[in-house]
């Protein structure tokens, strides 16, 4: 059995929108939460800018790269990469069900290979010392019953993964889009609270309609770990009691205004480094939601960070909107 304890509370693999500046966000909220890339396509790495996909933070740690293939030799090429550059986890996505992924045979298109899939994880467990983990859906298309799900995780299991994050809906590979497929495929929770019962020596991970850190317990009652996606991103604050409630630690941030304060410096080193200020301040939009002056704060920054030139004064004049006062860059 794996530890769980980096398990117990992640943050999910979002495309487009759990970029680094997102996880700097998330990790100023949780020093606890592990935080998940967006997915990475090898070929990106093998082809493309590798220093721009795999550039993080120090501050973000622990941080998984979720990576996207089916070639067992490339994905161990990236994933000797993750290690070289600091990553505490390799993540390979079983789940995504977008057209595009599918066209390039990974993604939840894999749960029909589970002895592909077993190869590409040895392989990635034989090119690195880092844990390799696969996040996957219970089931796609005609995949109907229970037993399928466990013909999926037992070779991948035998291969040496000893952590699966499980998306409690099936995916429909052809006639929804990868929005509907988030939504429409009803959960099913208790297939996986079965996995759990069944495998007792695997680390189960749930992710899939979470909403609460009320709903977090409810699933860690039965499962190692629970993954919020949307929930998270849509609200960030949620985040700022995970390790007081889930891990019995300090939380790291009293208040969306030291947040704040603490995000300032960040802004100011990264538009020196030629980062564009909306690509940093998308992801804080949420932060006051539901508070007075959140809608201004939300306006401000959505008609103004992506100009010309755009400084960190734009968020200092949104953050006046939620709190009455500036607040200066350390």
């Amino acid at each position: 059995m794996p530890d769980i304890t980096p398990y117990r509370f992640c943050t999910a693999p979002l495309m487009d929108w759990s970029d680094r500046h997102c996880r700097y966000l998330w990790r100023l909220l949780s020093k606890r939460a592990r935080l998940y890339t967006e997915m990475v396509t090898t070929g990106a790495l093998i082809h493309g800018d590798r220093e721009r996909f795999l550039r993080f933070d120090p501050a973000e740690a622990p941080v998984a790269l979720q990576l996207g293939g089916s070639d067992p030799a490339e994905l161990a090429r990236c994933a000797h990469w993750a290690e070289q550059w600091g990553y505490n986890e390799v993540n390979l996505n079983c789940g995504c069900p977008s057209d595009r992924v599918q066209s390039g045979m990974f993604g939840a298109c894999l749960m029909a290979r589970p002895k592909l899939v077993a190869e590409c994880v040895r392989a990635m467990i034989e090119s690195c010392a880092l844990p390799v983990t696969v996040k996957h859906r219970i089931g796609i298309d005609e995949m109907e019953s229970y037993q399928q799900l466990l013909d999926f995780i037992g070779p991948v299991a035998e291969a040496g993964c000893k952590v699966f994050i499980v998306h409690a809906r099936k995916a429909w590979l052809q006639g929804l889009s990868p929005k509907q497929n988030r939504e429409i495929p009803p959960l099913n929770y208790p297939w996986v609270y079965q996995l759990k019962a069944d495998l007792p020596q695997l680390a189960i991970v749930l992710n899939g309609g979470i909403n609460s850190l009320q709903e977090c317990d409810t699933h860690l009652g039965q499962l190692d770990g629970v993954m919020l996606g949307r929930a998270a991103y849509q609200n960030p604050w949620l985040l700022a009691d995970v390790d007081r409630h889930l891990f019995g630690a300090t939380n790291p941030v009293a208040s969306r205004d030291e947040v704040i304060a603490q995000l300032l410096p960040y802004v100011v080193a990264e538009l020196a480094a030629g980062t564009q200020l909306h690509h940093i301040t998308r992801h804080v939009l949420g932060l006051y939601q539901g508070l007075p002056g959140a809608r201004q704060f939300r306006r401000h920054i959505s008609e103004n960070a992506h100009r010309t030139g755009a400084g960190v004064e734009v968020l200092e004049q949104a953050y006046r909107f939620v709190s009455g006062a500036a607040v200066q860059p350390a």
